[in-house]
C-alpha cells in the first residue's frame, strides 16, 4: 500500500521532497541545550532567529534533530566563514559553509565611535560579555551585527537537496548558536574583527605602561622589595631542600566541596562537545567521585 502523504511531507511551498534517514555518525558534535531550545543568551536567539526567519519549513525540525543527534562531525569557525561536515544518508559526509558578509575597517571604527560614547559598552567587552544594547549602536553607525536577511548569508551543501539552508545547514546554524552562548565574540569574528582588536578601538584597553612617578616619589613595588626582609640562602645543600613543620591548621578546613565541578561549572561547556552525556553533567560525576578520593589521600587514610 502506498503511503498517503502528509503536511510533513510539504515544506510549505518548497514542493515534495522525501525525508532521508541519516547514518550513524560517530564521535560527532551534539547539542547541548535542552530539548526546545538553543541557546540561552540574547545574542544567540537572536542569531537563530535569524535562520527560523528564513521560512526553510520542515527543514528547520530536521536541522534541529541533526545537531541533537551528532551528525555534526565538524565545525571551523574563521574570519568571514563557517565550514562543517554533516554525516547524512550517504557514505561520505557533506561538506557545508556559511558566508557571512565582514564588515571593513572603517566601519568598525564607526561601530567603535558609536561605542566608545558609553561607559558600559567598554566594561562588558572587557568582562567577556555582549553588551544589550550594542545592537543599537551598529544602527547608529547604519550596519547591523547579525544578519537580517537570508541574501546577507551565502549557504552551501554538497548535499543533492535544492533547498538552501538545507537541514544540514540548519544543523550546523543550530550548533552555533549553542556556541555563542559560550564565546559571544565569534559573531564578531565571522563579521571580521577579534574581540581584542574591537576592545582596542573602543578605547578601553587596559594601561599596558608603568604609573608615572613624579620627582621624589618612590615605586610602590620598588618600596616593597626594599623593605622585604632578604634571607641568604643556606650553604649546605641539605638545609635548603629539607622540609619544614607546618601548622595542623595551615590548609584551613579540608573537605569535599558543597557544589561539585565549581570551577568547571563557571567556565561553562567546551565547545563543540563530543559525548552522549552533556559535559558539565558528566564532569559533576566525575568531581563527585574523586573529592572524597583526595580528601582521604589528603589526611592519610590512603597511600598514595
Amino acid at each position: 500500500m502506498a503511503r498517503r502523504r502528509s503536511y510533513r511531507d510539504y515544506d510549505y511551498g518548497w514542493g515534495y521532497f522525501p525525508p532521508s534517514k541519516p547514518r550513524e555518525a560517530k564521535g560527532g558534535i551534539k547539542a547541548q541545550s535542552k530539548r526546545g531550545t538553543f541557546g540561552e543568551s540574547w545574542w544567540a536567539k537572536r542569531w537563530i532567529s535569524v535562520l527560523e526567519s528564513f521560512n526553510i519549513g520542515a527543514r528547520l525540525g530536521r536541522g534541529r534533530s541533526y545537531a541533537r543527534q551528532g551528525q555534526v562531525l565538524s565545525i571551523d569557525i574563521a574570519e568571514g566563514a563557517v565550514t562543517a561536515r554533516v554525516q547524512g544518508s550517504r557514505p561520505k559526509p557533506y561538506a557545508v559553509k556559511i558566508q557571512v558578509e565582514t564588515l571593513s575597517k572603517t566601519d568598525w571604527k564607526k561601530v567603535a565611535a558609536a561605542m566608545a560614547g558609553q561607559a558600559i559598552f567598554a566594561a562588558k567587552l572587557l568582562a567577556g560579555e555582549m553588551p544589550q544594547d550594542i545592537e543599537q549602536a551598529f544602527e547608529s553607525a547604519k550596519l547591523s551585527l547579525f544578519p537580517k536577511k537570508s541574501r546577507d548569508l551565502k549557504t552551501d551543501c554538497s548535499c543533492p537537496d535544492w533547498s538552501n539552508p538545507c537541514k544540514h545547514i540548519a544543523a550546523v546554524y543550530y550548533l552555533l548558536g549553542e556556541e555563542f552562548d559560550r564565546d559571544p565574540f565569534l559573531i564578531f569574528r565571522l563579521r571580521g574583527i577579534e574581540r581584542e582588536e574591537l576592545v582596542r578601538l573602543v578605547g578601553a584597553e587596559p594601561a599596558a605602561g608603568k604609573k608615572d612617578v613624579g620627582e621624589g616619589e618612590v615605586e610602590p613595588q620598588a618600596e616593597h622589595e626594599e623593605s622585604a626582609v632578604r634571607e641568604p640562602l643556606p650553604a649546605v645543600p641539605a638545609a635548603f631542600w629539607k622540609t619544614c613543620q607546618v601548622p595542623d591548621d595551615f590548609f584551613g578546613e579540608v573537605r569535599t566541596p558543597a557544589l561539585p565541578a565549581a570551577l568547571v561549572k563557571r567556565l561553562g561547556s567546551l565547545p563543540f562537545w563530543r559525548a552522549e552525556t552533556r559535559f558539565l553533567d558528566a564532569m559533576e560525576e566525575v568531581y563527585r567521585t574523586a573529592s572524597p578520593a583526595g580528601v582521604d589521600v589528603f589526611v592519610g587514610e590512603v597511600q598514595g
